[in-house]
């Protein structure tokens, strides 16, 4: 499995219809769709798709195809996610009638399209899980805590000052978890 890296964007153009397609992390697809709402006011349709996965790791998937004929825009874009295996990732089309109609096939064969080259052009990741993990620390272990989760390129941004030390609020994958698990071992 794929995931998206950052918000990437890429234009199609068939028959003077003109195509925008954003792929973003799926935690940003509501904001990103409020926001092209916002400024495409005129555009004829903002079609999308997504995936990603729930808390029982499975995946959850959707489109709309927007006042477009049913099965015509979201399902070819929802189509694109699924060829690349692209997870917690979502896919949005602006899309502007040129004056030309396409047809339904036209249309499939659009919104694949403009799906298929912002993927292309998108930085993709291999998809890791991550669960969360809370850990305390007494103040005279930061410092070696604070040089492993550098070394290692752990994000330990998340932290929390007491009177007994810091709580560390960590995503790690099972590698991580396992490096993390000998580094502890290592200070007995």
């Amino acid at each position: 499995m794929l995931q998206v890296s950052d918000t990437c964007t890429a234009p199609y153009e068939v028959k003077r219809s003109t195509f925008t397609s954003y792929l973003v992390p799926y935690p940003l697809f509501e904001q990103t769709l409020r926001a092209l709402q916002e400024a495409h006011p005129k555009a004829n349709h903002i079609v999308w798709a997504y995936r990603y996965l729930n808390n029982y790791d499975q995946i959850v998937e959707n489109s709309t195809d927007d006042g477009e004929p049913k099965g015509c825009a979201g399902n070819p874009t929802l189509a694109q996610l699924r060829g690349v295996d692209l997870i917690n990732t979502a896919l949005l089309t602006i899309r502007y009638f040129g004056g030309i109609k396409l047809g339904t096939g036209g249309m499939v064969r659009a919104y694949g399209e403009a799906a298929k080259k912002v993927i292309e052009k998108a930085n993709l990741l291999p998809y890791i899980k991550r669960e969360p993990l809370q850990l305390e620390i007494a103040y005279p272990l930061i410092k070696r805590y604070e040089h492993f989760f550098k070394t290692e390129g752990i994000d330990a941004a998340r932290r929390e000052f007491t009177q007994e030390g810091v709580i560390w609020r960590l995503a790690l994958s099972a590698e991580e978890k396992e490096k993390l698990l000998r580094f502890e071992a290592s200070l007995l």
